[in-house]
């Protein structure tokens, strides 16, 4: 792409419309990152946080099992459970069937928290102000394609609900 008579000059800010189509897609992530942030503080949650309050939705797991499926290193996991242990979102469990393990369930807290703070219609709403459905739709394409899925399976957002209370206890 050629400056043409719209050269930058030095010392002035480069209007957007001049960015480089990464640097766009990049400053748009990171708003989203803040206001998503800014969002889960309300509940001193974060970006790594929330994702287990949904994997723990469906009832206890371990430290392991949570660290697998969230891609992350049990190291990293403990420092997201001690998190969600000093808000009260979580309890640590004797396992049912063996006593040296532990599981991590959540607390009603830990529901109410996860009800409102991942409410998936703000996040979408949040990620895509501004835009039609038809642009979103087109977004999610463009997207799905740039991460090498089928775009056609993301071009409307999934209907995610979580449920109203922890799932019955066992026993």
């Amino acid at each position: 792409m050629g400056w043409g008579d719209g050269a930058p000059v030095p010392g002035r800010p480069v209007p957007a419309v001049m960015w480089p189509t990464g640097r766009l897609v990049s400053a748009v992530a990171r708003r989203i990152e803040r206001d998503w942030n800014a969002h889960l503080a309300r509940w001193d949650l974060n970006h790594a946080s929330l994702p287990v309050l949904f994997l723990l939705a469906a009832g206890p797991r371990s430290q392991r099992e949570l660290a697998a499926d969230s891609g992350v290193t049990e190291q990293t996991m403990s420092r997201i459970i001690a998190r969600l242990d000093r808000t009260g979102y979580i309890e640590r469990r004797t396992h049912e069937h063996d006593r040296r393990r532990n599981d991590v369930a959540l607390t009603e807290t830990g529901y109410r928290a996860l009800r409102e703070a991942g409410d998936p219609r703000f996040a979408e709403e949040m990620s895509v102000q501004g835009l039609s459905p038809e642009q979103v739709s087109q977004l999610r394409s463009i997207l799905g394609t740039m991460l090498g899925h089928d775009p056609d399976a993301l071009a409307e957002p999934p209907a995610v609900s979580v449920d109203d209370g922890p799932p019955p206890a066992e026993g």
